[in-house]
């Protein structure tokens, strides 16, 4: 990299010697360090020398064209969020189906209530794993059904219920 950028570096100047035009180089803050001045003016020097050339400091770049993976905190951002992976259980129940379950699993003498949806809340749920399944080699292992003790038992030890 550092071959590659001063190389570069030596090219441009030559060229914009043989005709006659300004050269701006071009850097990340990163090159800063960790500073003892914040926020950074053109003055502070960091872990850099610039006194030879004039040096434009880039933060937060972001923009069309940009290398997707380019590690920088924008361009990671929008490629992460574009690339969700779904992790979740695609079987499908209804909310009377799970009240049922619940209620046999805890053998309680409990009424189900109807009630109305939460606004803006989603009818239907079913993850699309396919992603998951190719790319990580992911998908649920434990069945509804025998995870649903599973979990009772540890809600029970959490909340200190000692019988039903």
């Amino acid at each position: 990299t550092i071959k590659t950028n001063a190389t570069g570096t030596l090219n441009m100047l030559g060229l914009a010697k043989r005709v006659g035009a300004k050269n701006l180089l071009t850097s990340t803050s990163e090159v800063y360090g960790d500073p003892l001045v914040h926020p950074q003016t053109e003055s502070y020097w960091g872990n850099v020398n610039p006194i030879e050339i004039r040096i434009a400091r880039i933060f937060n770049t972001y923009g069309p064209r940009m290398n997707i993976d380019d590690g920088r905190v924008v361009s990671n951002f929008i490629a992460q969020a574009l690339r969700p992976i779904n992790i979740g259980n695609p079987g499908e129940f209804t909310m009377v189906e799970l009240a049922e379950t619940v209620k046999d699993l805890i053998k309680l003498d409990v009424e189900i209530k109807m009630v109305e949806n939460t606004p803006d809340d989603p009818r239907q749920r079913k993850p699309d794993i396919s992603k998951a399944k190719e790319v990580l080699g992911w998908e649920p292992k434990v069945k509804f059904r025998e995870g649903l003790p599973l979990m009772e038992e540890d809600f029970c030890l959490r909340l200190g219920v000692l019988e039903k």
